[in-house]
This record gives structure tokens, C-alpha cells and sequence, in this order.
């Protein structure tokens, strides 16, 4: 398969892909659920990762009131604002690194004249505070970055990834690689037909947990997919 040949952009989840996620944002989304009275199982939090943040708290308040109206808007905006608290005070006050292989990996993009774009179901404020951390845009390491409050619709439907494509004037979804650690950043790239729609699993979900939602390639590290990329895209370009 000649995955490589006129490769122009690799689309990137953020926490637990590129950057470390030892579960603290589930933990993030444990602690605002249980002090807003929103029922949520560890399970089915893991199983939502990768989806814009809001639109969780949207769909589980609307199971367990059984209604959209003004006392679920009122109880999405509060476990939502309390979420957020949470979530932001969590990246000001701890240290953000990035994956194992991430930074060598861009390197090597770089070097290739292959474009970077990070997407995350993040909203803005808090992604910027983790790339503020990082860098990596004043050092010029990604190109853009997009959250889910950005676009009309988050994880699984495909906008981040068409936005990104827009800015970057790449018009073949098939010179796009997208690239996460949720089943919902696999089904994204799936939706939109980009040329392969990978997955780590060293992230928050296992091999395991992904395999079902299809992947085109799994990788146990970005580090595994450089060499991947190393083996495919230099061949095609000799």
C-alpha cells in the first residue's frame, strides 16, 4: 500500500497523544460530575474521551433528565463551568510533557515539509494553556491547532479536521494522515476520509479498547509511528 506518496498533513489529537494523560482528564470529569450531581461511570466517561467537552455534559445530563429544557441548560452550564474550573486549575498547576516520540516525530515532519495540526476536544482557553506550556507554537513546531469550540460539530464528525484542512490550503483527503488515542479521533478521520485514520494505544485507551472502531494503523507510541513513516514516505520520495 503506498500509504505515503504526496503526504501534505498529519492531524493530531492532543491530551493522551501528543501530550501526557495519565487519566487526569477523566479524573477532571469524575470530580466535576460527582460535585454537580451528574451520574457518570468511570467507563462511560473513558468511552466519550475526545469529544468536545460541553456536548458530554449536554448528552449525559439529557439521559438522566430524559428532557432538553431550561433546567437542563441550567445543569449543563453548571457542571460544565465547574469542569472547567477543574480542568484549568489542573494544567496551571502541573507539568505538561509531551508523548513518548512526539517531538521527534514533528522533527521529522518538518523535515519532510509535511504540515502539523493539532486538534483536541478541548476548548480554547485550555489549550491554550497547555501549548502556552509547551511552546510549540512561538517555537513554530505545529502549524495550527483547532478545538471543539471552534467548529460546529466536535468528535466523531470530521470538521476539526476539514478546518484544518482549509486553513492549511490541502485540498486531497488522501494527502492526510489523522492520528489519536480515542475511538471517537479514529471514527473523526474515518468521517473524514482522510488516507488513514491511526490510533496510539499507549494513550488513554489500550489496543484492545480501539480495535473495534477500526483502525487503519495502531501504533504503541508516536515513536513506533516515525519509524512507520521513516519505512513508507522516505521510500515513496527516492
Amino acid at each position: 500500500m503506498k500509504v505515503i506518496q504526496g503526504l501534505k498533513l498529519v492531524v493530531f489529537d492532543m491530551a493522551g497523544t501528543t501530550v501526557t494523560d495519565n487519566h487526569e482528564v477523566e479524573a477532571c470529569f469524575t470530580r466535576a460530575a460527582q460535585q454537580t450531581g451528574l451520574k457518570m461511570t468511570d467507563e462511560e466517561i473513558l468511552a466519550v474521551q475526545g469529544w468536545g467537552k460541553r456536548h458530554v455534559f449536554e448528552t449525559f445530563w439529557e439521559r438522566q433528565t430524559g428532557q432538553r429544557n431550561q433546567q437542563w441548560a441550567e445543569q449543563v452550564d453548571y457542571s460544565y463551568t465547574v469542569f472547567r474550573e477543574i480542568l484549568e486549575d489542573h494544567y496551571q498547576a502541573n507539568e505538561i510533557t509531551p508523548t513518548k516520540g512526539c517531538l521527534e516525530l514533528f522533527s521529522f515532519l518538518k523535515d519532510q515539509g509535511i504540515a502539523i495540526a493539532l486538534t483536541t476536544g478541548f476548548y480554547r482557553k485550555v489549550a491554550d494553556i497547555i501549548l502556552g506550556k509547551l511552546g510549540w507554537v512561538e517555537q513554530g513546531i505545529i502549524d495550527l491547532s483547532i478545538t471543539s469550540d471552534e467548529v460546529a460539530h466536535g468528535r466523531p464528525e470530521p470538521d476539526m479536521i476539514r478546518k484544518a484542512m482549509q486553513m492549511l490550503n490541502v485540498n486531497d483527503r488522501k494527502a492526510v494522515i489523522n492520528i489519536g488515542d480515542t475511538p471517537s479521533d479514529i471514527q473523526s478521520g474515518k468521517n473524514a476520509g482522510v488516507l488513514c485514520s491511526c490510533c496510539v494505544t499507549n494513550g488513554t485507551h489500550s489496543a484492545a479498547q480501539l480495535a473495534p472502531f477500526g483502525p487503519d494503523h495502531a501504533f504503541s507510541s508516536l515513536h513506533e509511528m516515525k519509524s512507520w513513516l521513516e519505512n513508507n514516505l522516505v521510500k515513496e520520495q527516492a
